[in-house]
């Protein structure tokens, strides 16, 4: 059975850091694997070594306008890739902050719009955005919101626009050459097929 035996930090920022993780595999060879994580170190040996907590790092908001009767995406530069990508409104969790409060706050913080309600059964609390790079881990949240767009509670560091899509919208932006974030693509079929 292939496990981690030790970790060790390789670089560390105040979001990121880097982890070189020694594992042994299924047939009892030593490996070496990088690992980014918005976890510090103590909370990573501690999920590792001693079953410990794993809390979610961000919360990812699937969001339909009730008036509107529109799907909730932005528009937002991203340094790692140079260039505006369409991705659902996110952030990271803060604190001891629950999930629907990183909710709430992130979507109002990024579009300017109020929650009105968390359809539980369509939300995954923990799911894993690239296990063979990183451990971070989202609750991928659907809802509903209403309200104005506006952009007074951005973070200097955010250039967003809001897009609201109809159906036919969305059909049009998959066909497109825009940069499409995974998570907002799926988002976005599913709200075709809906």
């Amino acid at each position: 059975m292939s496990k981690v035996n030790s970790i060790k930090t390789l670089a560390s920022t105040k979001y990121l850091s880097l982890y070189s993780a020694d594992y042994t595999n299924k047939k009892g060879n030593l490996r070496n694997w990088t690992i980014a994580s918005r976890k510090n170190l103590k909370t990573i040996e501690n999920k590792f070594f001693n079953d410990g907590d794993d809390n979610i790092d961000a919360v990812v908001v699937i969001a339909k306008h009730i008036d509107e009767d529109k799907l909730v995406v932005i528009r937002q530069f991203r340094v790692p890739i140079n260039d505006y990508v369409i991705e659902l409104p996110a952030g990271l969790v803060d604190g001891n902050e629950g999930f629907e409060e990183a909710v709430k706050r992130e979507l109002k913080e990024e579009t300017g719009l109020d929650l009105i309600n968390i359809d539980k059964e369509a939300t995954k609390e923990k799911v894993y955005v690239s296990v063979g790079m990183t451990d971070e881990s989202i609750a991928l949240v659907q809802c509903t919101c209403r309200g104005t767009v506006s952009k007074e509670n951005l973070e200097d560091d955010e250039d967003i626009e809001v897009v609201m899509l109809s159906k036919e919208e969305a059909k049009e932006l998959i066909k497109s050459n825009e940069n499409i974030d995974v998570k907002a693509l799926l988002a976005i079929q599913n709200f075709i097929l809906s």
